[in-house]
């Protein structure tokens, strides 16, 4: 079988609920609705963390982040370990990239190194934009501003977030041309090729070029609900902080309702991007023949709960869209069976004719959506972690005291189990139990209800279960399961 190319689309904070697709009948995003139309579309895919780093490299390594551990943002990636592209390279691929990847450090050289054979860098964030790949090209085109303020917004536009930079020259413009100038390249190759197309946006700030920023000026936005101190009060610890940390729910509903403009803006610029590079693949005649993804990273509350960006479990940050393409072998529709990232590197390799990393922990769906001949296992549960000293400061001026903690919360670590119907999060020393049919929105937390003691038991064992399960294979080299004959020699020592 000739190996299937793969095109790995990657938005940043992109909710599940805000794609056209998936229900959302305010923002408009046509070519992203033609590829979900095409696709296998998981209606119920969920993040391991919700943020960027430790969610970034469970979906290239198949592992939950306890167990890659990058568990915050730029922290050294566990050289022992090897990443998506390194993989399919040894399997005879070209490998390239895109936009963010938020590896540390964050140079080009350094994301060569993990298995790319060319590409270019952008994390979208000011400390590393010295090593930028669009911020160098921005001064090449005589359009960095002064003091290098790309996301500098325009003050005589009614959108308070529209951004002072052309759309030709804005970041998700850059992106998707050179993604689909690498395309090009791979396309003139011999080889099979993997592009990892990674966007910043719709991750705030919110700032949007025109024609985007207007977009939306006379689109109605219904606030979230706003919650009292009360409500507050009674959250863990670490989520308390969280919340309160930069005022999110003093926020007027005028000023709410432009950033939401402006994030469905951002949106709607990703489809543009997005489909410009779907048309290219027509174009190339790749179309039948390269698997197609398109995901985000983890979502975002967007001032739900009184909060803003992402760092908690609510489903708005670990909700995420995922669609998977290939006409040759996956069967278009809406799949509504619990998946999660570490599913997606396991998955794709079955879909690709490889087999998958022994260290990879999650579970093959290709078998739900394509004819691979892979056996598929229905989750009852997906899980998430979240352990990020940056959620209870608001800045980087966190300092953990051995036996103390960071500013009084020991250890500010937590974990999340959920099902269809309920959500169980445990933190050190705090719970929340959410009924997510009755209470969809997770505003009542359940678990000191004695009338639910025995739900909360039985999620509390499976957590714990799966806490004892998930290192399984990193635990357990195969090379220990040895194969003795009857007279108890050596027949077999299987070492791979």
């Amino acid at each position: 079988m000739d190996r299937r190319n793969v095109l790995f689309i990657m938005a940043d904070q992109l909710r599940y609920d805000c794609l056209g697709c998936n229900g959302n009948t305010a923002v408009k995003t046509p070519n992203i609705d033609r590829l979900a139309a095409q696709s296998a579309n998981f209606s119920s895919f969920f993040a391991q963390a919700p943020v960027c780093v430790p969610s970034r490299q469970t979906f290239f390594t198949g592992m939950y982040p306890r167990s890659h551990k990058n568990r915050v943002n730029y922290t050294s990636m566990d050289g022992s370990l090897d990443l998506m592209q390194r993989y399919l390279k040894r399997a005879g691929y070209n490998t390239a990239f895109a936009g963010k990847l938020h590896y540390f450090p964050p140079t080009r050289e350094y994301a060569l190194s993990t298995g790319f054979d060319f590409g270019l860098v952008h994390d979208g964030v000011q400390d590393t934009d010295r090593y930028s790949d669009y911020v160098a090209w921005l001064g090449e085109q005589g359009k960095l501003p002064p003091g290098g303020d790309y996301r500098a917004c325009r003050k005589d536009r009614p959108n308070p977030y529209t951004a002072a930079i052309e759309d030709k020259y804005h970041e998700t413009t850059w992106c998707g041309e050179q993604s689909r100038a690498l395309l090009r390249r791979l396309f003139s190759g011999t080889q099979p090729f993997f592009l990892f197309s990674s966007y910043w946006k719709p991750h705030s700030p919110f700032e949007v070029p025109e024609p985007w920023a207007p977009m939306y000026n006379d689109t109605e936005i219904v606030p979230p609900r706003k919650v009292p101190q009360e409500y507050i009060e009674s959250l863990p610890p670490g989520l308390k902080l969280f919340a309160m940390r930069d005022g999110g729910r003093d926020i007027s509903d005028e000023a709410l309702a432009w950033q939401y403009r402006a994030y469905y803006g951002a949106i709607s610029q990703i489809d543009r991007e997005v489909g410009r590079t779907l048309d290219l693949l027509d174009e190339l005649g790749l179309a039948d023949s390269t698997i197609v993804i398109f995901c985000s990273d983890h979502g975002d509350v967007m001032r739900e709960h009184g909060m803003t960006g992402k760092n908690t479990f609510f489903d708005s940050a670990v909700h995420v869209p995922l669609m998977i393409r290939c006409p040759q072998i996956i069967k278009a529709g809406r799949y509504d069976q619990l998946t999660e990232s570490t599913d997606l590197l396991e998955s794709l390799f079955s879909l690709c004719g490889l087999d998958a990393p022994y260290r990879s922990q999650g579970r093959d769906f290709s078998g739900l959506i394509g004819d691979t001949g892979r056996p598929y296992d229905e989750r009852e549960y997906v899980f998430a972690e979240n352990i990020i000293p940056e959620v209870i400061t608001g800045n980087k001026d966190f300092y953990f005291v051995k036996n103390q903690g960071i500013k009084g919360i020991r250890h500010p670590d937590a974990k999340m189990i959920r099902s269809k119907e309920w959500k169980y999060n445990y933190y050190a020393g705090d719970e929340e139990l959410y009924d997510l049919l009755d209470d969809p929105e997770e505003m009542r937390n359940l678990a000191g209800d004695p009338r639910f003691t025995d739900v909360k038991s039985k999620l509390k064992t499976e957590l714990l279960n799966w806490l004892i399960t998930a290192d399984e294979t990193e635990q357990i080299a195969p090379s220990w399961f040895i194969v003795k004959d009857e007279n108890g020699g050596w027949v077999e020592w299987i070492t791979s």
